[in-house]
């Protein structure tokens, strides 16, 4: 039950309602959206009858013409601004929650309306602060409707991958599971029958303790959003429910390696403590974090950053025993047991987001960000200090260096600059490496964390990642045996699938597909042949794949292994994804029998 609002302000409100309805004359393509995302919500505030349009078939994608109509624009412009200043006027914290879920979704339609009419980052990005400022939105903080979406202002929101999306400043997030768009409320829940009631067959709020040797595991069931980050990366320690163990026998592992993974759990269900069972170490469990939402691929929002969770009157959420008010998983799907909470039920509703791209890139496969961060991370604070060559190299290597290395591999593997955006040097990840034995070290390091990091296993990927490692290693190790020592102006180099073999996006077993080159012109038979035709017949993707040994754009480099390569190419070991013509290969060999010309 919404609380009176003052007469000027009701009195604004209506004078904005019947502004809407003269902009949905106006502007078409946008009445749906206006109607479920703005008039609704006001109507139910003001007490006014208003019936919801079935949002699964009528919403989604926002349609905007290409040339304004009647002002339509601009009076889309002024009535944001507008409601935005009555939000500011009663506060985030005490406006009601139907007032900021219909100025989220003017905020979102106006951003989207200026972003399609060519409006550059600069622009929204000062849109953004003004209407920031209206709202007088300052501290973090999430809101959640009864019966309605999370209404987040203050905080980053990424994707499953961990790239920034675009975020009005004051957000209504689905929390029905029904919005066609994703993670957006587009009003799904006021026709589907949602609502936020407990389930009376939710897991007990019970804490359990389990003491092992050096540390003790702190654990709540009924917190657990069903993640699987403990079991899957270490498994001696965290017993799914068929194994026949407790869930933890905190003996079966390093202390180490659990606390990592207990600051890793991203519904704050698990802690510790290193004095015993009585004596709870929460600040080694939660972290210094920026406010940031991750909308996950089919599966709860995950906040980090200590962002407080309000209810429908403003009122801190009430948490069960031992929640981390740093992190937790917020119920995305509709279906959780433990509303607001992610109670792991996403598993068996089948939720899923919408297809990912058919081709992804590597960055895409690996699973983003952050899995590239949990490798950097297992990377650098276990693999390089319990490895005897390595441990002394990087002993006085500056702090944050796993995002230093995870937003170095991410834009690598395809994915944001998001390392060229925020450092200014060619990178220090492999600065100190001078030996070969060091180089062949740092590799398999990495590449053991990228095991214990669960990054994906399929030969496609693997040899991906692997061939960077060598090619990145051994170019930094030439580079320091070198009088001029390596590049500081050195550009964040791309890389892709090898012999562009890449899994489909959503096959369980990863299914590959080649990418056909278009044929090189070979000379014809009797006229002489030059390092020109030679390298014409070796693609971008040979080239790739080969660069960890030798450059095969390279005359020196294909001169020197001449021999080797004709004999590869010959029996079909060169290249990965087909044979060589007769007529290739015979270009080859003339090429030989010439005296490699140049």
């Amino acid at each position: 039950m919404n609380p009176p609002l003052p007469g000027a302000t009701a009195a604004q409100l209506q004078s904005a309602i019947a502004q809407i309805q003269e902009l949905r004359g106006a502007w078409p393509e946008g009445a749906t959206a206006l109607a479920d995302r703005v008039l609704r919500p006001l109507g139910t505030l003001l007490g006014l009858e208003h019936r919801p349009t079935d949002s699964r078939e009528a919403t989604g994608a926002v349609a905007i013409p290409a040339e304004p109509t009647d002002g339509w624009h601009e009076s889309l412009s002024a009535l944001t601004e507008s409601v935005s200043a009555t939000v500011g006027e009663l506060g985030t914290q005490t406006a009601p929650p139907a007032l900021l879920e219909a100025a989220a979704g003017l905020l979102d339609l106006d951003l989207r309306v200026r972003r399609s009419r060519g409006a550059g980052p600069d622009d929204i990005e000062d849109r953004v602060d003004e209407l920031r400022r209206a709202q007088g939105l300052r501290r973090a903080a999430i809101r959640v409707a009864h019966n309605g979406p999370y209404l987040i202002h203050g905080a980053a929101i990424v994707d499953h991958l961990g790239v920034p999306v675009e975020t009005p400043p004051l957000a209504a997030l689905c929390r029905c599971g029904r919005s066609q768009d994703q993670p957006w409320c587009d009003g799904a829940h006021d026709s589907c029958g949602f609502t936020d009631e407990l389930h009376p067959g939710r897991v007990a709020d019970r804490r359990d303790v389990y003491v092992g040797v050096g540390i003790t595991v702190l654990d709540n069931r009924g917190i657990c959003a069903h993640s699987g980050v403990c079991t899957d990366t270490l498994p001696g320690v965290f017993h799914t429910s068929s194994s026949g163990q407790p869930f933890v026998t905190p003996s079966g592992g390093r202390v180490d390696d659990i606390i990592r993974v207990v600051r890793s759990c991203p519904s704050g269900a698990l802690s510790l403590s290193l004095r015993g069972p009585v004596h709870e170490d929460r600040e080694i469990v939660d972290q210094d974090r920026k406010a940031q939402v991750r909308v996950t691929r089919d599966g709860p929002y995950v906040v980090v950053g200590s962002v407080p969770l309000l209810d429908d009157a403003g009122e801190p959420v009430a948490r069960l025993r031992g929640a981390s008010l740093e992190h937790y998983a917020l119920c995305r799907c509709g279906h959780s047991q433990n509303k607001p909470f992610c109670s792991g039920m996403h598993w068996y509703a089948n939720f899923t987001d919408p297809a990912a791209p058919p081709s992804p890139s590597l960055f895409e496969w690996a699973g983003g960000y952050p899995a590239l961060l949990r490798t950097s991370t297992f990377f650098w604070e276990k693999h390089v200090p319990q490895d005897p060559v390595l441990a002394p190299l990087f002993a006085q290597m500056p702090p944050k260096l796993p995002v230093r290395l995870a937003s170095w591999l991410s834009e690598v593997f395809g994915g944001p600059e998001l390392y060229t955006e925020t450092f200014d040097d060619a990178g220090t990840h492999l600065a100190n490496v001078v030996t070969e034995e060091q180089r062949a070290r740092w590799v398999a390091a990495l590449v053991a964390a990228a095991d214990e990091a669960v990054l994906p296993a399929d030969a496609a990927f693997r040899s991906a990642f692997v061939s960077y490692l060598e090619w990145e290693s051994r170019l930094a190790l030439e580079a320091a045996q070198s009088e001029s020592g390596p590049a500081e102006d050195r550009a964040v180099p791309r890389w892709g699938w090898p012999c562009d073999v890449a899994p489909h996006s959503g096959s369980a077993e990863a299914e590959v597909a080649y990418v056909d080159a278009p044929a090189a012109q070979l000379p014809a038979p009797g006229e002489p042949v030059t390092f020109a035709d030679v390298r014409s017949l070796f693609r971008e993707m040979d080239r790739s794949t080969m660069l960890f040994a030798f450059d095969l754009w390279s005359f020196e480099d294909v001169r020197r292994h001449a021999d080797a390569i004709l004999a590869r190419v010959e029996d079909g070991s060169m290249p990965c994804d087909r044979s060589w013509s007769p007529a290739e290969i015979d270009v080859f060999r003339r090429w030989m029998e010439a005296g490699l010309p140049g």
